[in-house]
């Protein structure tokens, strides 16, 4: 007799219960039929005949009720060579992946016009009560049952897309006419017959309408990161939803991604492999087997990954084993399908394996037996629905403060000019605040304290305790201090680098930043994030988002980061043995991005999640994207048009700043620019943009530290042979000085007493023009005199006349000579 409280006779209990439940709600109804029916769209691949093969097999492994069709969109080209007719009972359906109106090329409307065709067409369509939509890239652990996940007729239940930001902003004012009803929801779809009825045809047709929508792609409205419209499909559906009344029970437990970790108490029943995910030194990415026809190659199968005692021996954490468990089931699930596949046509049975072992193990059954959800999976989200407030502008907007930080050298005061110059032209809203790293001695002889609102921080250049030397870090602990010790009343912090230039506003309103969702671009040079270096330096490394440059964080989260991002700078730099570029990424191996893995450790370490926006911010040499405004240049990179070229490093003990009119050399006059290649010449028109606002900051810049007019030098237009021969020798000073402020060596005590000079030279000068002329006259009547007095007399007056020429002459350059020699000799 088996005791009442053993594990078998829990088991047995629950099963009873389960059962009952279904058949009280008529899961079984007219002669036994299933009144489940679930749909998967694909269209005639080999990337989606192994897909089929992991889904089909885990549908019966899960036990899932109810027939299951595979909506197959197909050329009739395609179909001519297709082999895969018999890897799932199959509904054909016309493809549409080119559009027979437009001539669109999008595959993923092969999914609404396959269920619009289905219920048109299909005999089964007329027998079935709910319907279970997924994704061909699904495993299913468990039965999906809608009733009992609380689906209801008119109250669809749906996993959470939380990336779907179009349904919080103008995107949902545009193609919806009940924005407050778009919910954030795909990849798991459980309805009643009648709503999808309702909401087919709609789906279709909204998904062909935001596919047009090409102006409203840009990831800061869609969340799509590739900014292509790839996720129109989806949005069809939520507007769809929302102009058919569907109001959705959104759960976000149901669905895991394998590589997510799973809430503590949650048990989810399917898993969507739609991104890559790792188990240790293995990986795996869908995208790698776009045309892989495994399905047809006997005996291949995926690589295997890490066997169950290798997990447990490499991640004590019980609940982060959990999540590396899934991922392996996973993968499993998909090479025991594949295993299967082969043998139900005909391959040879395959040599046995360690592994082969182990899919057909007792231990393997029993990891993979179906699953039913816990309490914990059934619990919905609370979401709360608003119009959005794109249309509001009497709600006032939060308050932005903008820092950057930098140090006490020449090669950050240029970078301080050019970024507070664009600061103010951009219209970014709030404040601006340089945080100024500099050490006692520094500050002693800082010439730069005027140049942007500051704050003062104590250098960690030279590390107060390990005494390693690493400037960047100065850029954490800035923001740790500014927090510490300033008076901040703004809502959002814009934190910058000191080597941009901003061409317009960045604002959390627009790029949809929130508490908890910090927005920010992408990094992705940024490996680390994928393999060991995340593992060792953040419980979370799926959680690691490969992102810097730009960041727009709410002030609450970026006090709890801060002093975390901080520490995990510093565990990164002290961490040599992990320098290697193909670990890190740095192509120094020097640790010299320590701090931007500091910021994605610390990120992930508290499990904040950046929306990633590649519309922000543009590396100068770069192709822009067609249409995308950029709202920041990061001139971090060379970048070059034609025979002219910017390299930051090339000025960095250059002193542009206090040497009056320097400047970097020009760029080209956009006009001398090859408009054959728009590409190219997008590129160049910006290289040249930021350039050019670089030297008209220089040039304000001197103007406010009353530099003296570079001009005043000019050749003055004077009569006699010899003020032009003076003013000839004024011009070449003036040419050496010149050419001497382009290349940056200019003496700013020199420029500063020119003028003075010049201007007593030139008043000196007007004063001999005028002797001259009265002596002239003077020497005319001499003349005179002498002629009519005799030739002796003659002779003594002209002796003397000269002697008083050269005296005057004389004079002049007595008075002028040491100082004009002077200059000369500064010059060259």
């Amino acid at each position: 007799m088996i005791p009442s409280n053993s594990p078998l006779m829990a088991r047995v209990s629950v099963s009873v219960v389960f059962l009952l439940g279904l058949i009280s709600y008529g899961w079984c109804q007219e002669g036994g039929k299933w009144k489940i029916h679930t749909l998967f769209s694909v269209e005639c691949q080999n990337y989606f005949d192994w897909q089929t093969v992991g889904v089909m097999h885990s549908f019966k492994k899960a036990k899932q009720p109810g027939p299951i069709t595979r909506l197959l969109s197909c050329t009739d080209e395609e179909k001519k060579t297709y082999k895969g007719m018999d890897l799932a009972p199959t509904f054909e359906v016309p493809s549409m992946s080119k559009h027979p109106k437009t001539g669109d090329w999008y595959p993923a409307i092969n999914k609404p016009a396959g269920v619009v065709h289905w219920l048109k067409h299909s005999k089964d369509a007329e027998n079935v009560d709910w319907v279970v939509i997924l994704d061909a890239d699904m495993i299913i652990r468990g039965p999906i049952i809608p009733w009992e996940l609380g689906a209801e007729k008119g109250r669809p239940v749906a996993a959470y897309y939380g990336y779907l930001r179009g349904c919080d902003n103008v995107l949902a004012k545009l193609h919806t006419k009940h924005p407050e009803l778009c919910d954030k929801v795909g990849g798991l779809l459980a309805m009643h017959i009648d709503d999808l009825r309702a909401l087919a045809p709609m789906w279709l047709s909204k998904t062909e309408e935001v596919r047009e929508d090409r102006a409203h792609w840009a990831t800061n409205i869609t969340g799509d990161i590739y900014a292509q419209g790839w996720i129109s499909e989806m949005y069809g559906y939520s507007f769809g939803a929302a102009e058919v009344g569907l109001r959705h029970k959104i759960n976000d437990n149901l669905m895991i991604y394998p590589g997510y970790i799973p809430r503590v108490g949650v048990e989810p029943i399917l898993m969507h492999y739609g991104l890559p995910f790792s188990v240790g030194n293995w990986s795996f990415s869908k995208l790698d087997h776009h045309e892989d026809g495994i399905v047809y190659d006997c005996g291949r199968l995926f690589p295997e990954p890490p066997y169950p005692r290798e997990v447990k021996a490499m991640e004590v954490d019980p609940n982060r084993r959990r999540g590396l468990f899934l991922s392996m089931e996973c993968i499993n699930t998909l090479n025991e399908g594949l295993l299967l596949q082969h043998a139900a046509h005909g391959c040879p049975k395959p040599k046995w394996s360690k592994y082969l072992s182990l899919l057909k193990s007792k231990t393997f059954a029993e990891l993979t037996r179906p699953k039913m959800p816990t309490p914990e999976t059934l619990k919905f989200m609370e979401i709360e629905h608003q119009v959005p407030d794109v249309d509001e502008p009497d709600r006032p907007h939060p308050k932005i403060h903008t820092v950057f930080s930098t140090e006490c050298t020449p090669y950050f005061d240029w970078q301080t000019v050019g970024l507070v110059h664009s600061f103010h032209l951009s219209g970014q809203p709030g404040n601006i605040t340089r945080l100024l790293s500099c050490t006692d001695e520094d500050l002693e002889k800082y010439k730069g304290h005027d140049l942007a609102p500051t704050h003062y921080v104590p250098s960690m250049s030279r590390h107060p305790l390990t005494d390693d030397w690493y400037p960047a870090i100065n850029k954490p602990a800035a923001v740790l201090h500014w927090l510490n010790h300033a008076n901040i009343d703004a809502e959002f912090i814009v934190i910058l680098d000191a080597d941009m230039i901003m061409r317009g506003p960045i604002t959390p309103w627009e790029f949809n930043a929130a508490r908890g969702r910090p927005v920010s671009t992408p990094y992705e040079y940024l490996i680390g994030c994928d393999n060991e270096l995340a593992k060792l330096h953040t419980r979370h490394p799926e959680a690691c988002d490969k992102v810097g440059g730009v960041i727009i964080m709410h002030i609450g989260d970026l006090r709890k980061f801060a002093l975390m991002w901080l520490h995990k700078t510093e565990e990164v730099r002290a961490d040599t043995a992990h320098y290697g570029k193909n670990v890190t990424g740095d192509i120094y191996e020097s640790g010299w991005i320590s701090e931007m893995y500091g910021y994605s450790f610390g990120a992930a370490e508290l499990n904040l999640r950046h929306l990633v926006n590649s519309e922000i911010m543009i590396y100068p040499g770069y192709i822009p994207e067609s249409g995308v405004k950029y709202r920041v240049f990061h001139y971090g990179l060379e970048f070059t048009v034609g025979n002219w070229s910017f390299d930051k490093a090339n000025w960095r003990d250059v002193d542009l700043i206090n040497e009056c009119w320097a400047k970097f050399p020009d760029p080209p006059d956009p006009s001398t620019l090859d408009p054959t290649d728009d590409n190219a010449l997008q590129r160049d028109l910006l290289s040249i943009e930021c350039g050019k606002t670089l030297n008209e900051a220089l040039r304000l810049h001197h103007e406010r530290r009353k530099c003296n007019d570079p001009n005043s030098l000019s050749t003055s237009n004077l009569e006699t042979d010899n003020e032009v021969t003076v003013s000839r020798k004024f011009g070449k000073i003036e040419e050496i000085n010149a050419i001497r402020s382009n290349s940056m060596l200019v003496n700013d005590s020199q420029e500063s007493t020119v003028p003075a000079v010049e201007n007593q030279r030139f008043g000196s000068l007007r004063f001999w023009i005028i002797c001259l002329w009265a002596f002239s006259i003077l020497g005319f009547l001499a003349v005179i005199s002498v002629v009519l007095s005799g030739h002796k007399g003659h002779k003594k007056r002209g002796k003397s006349y000269k002697t008083k020429r050269r005296a005057s002459y004389a004079g002049f350059w007595d008075r002028n000579g040491p100082d004009r020699l002077g200059q000369t000799a500064d010059a060259l």
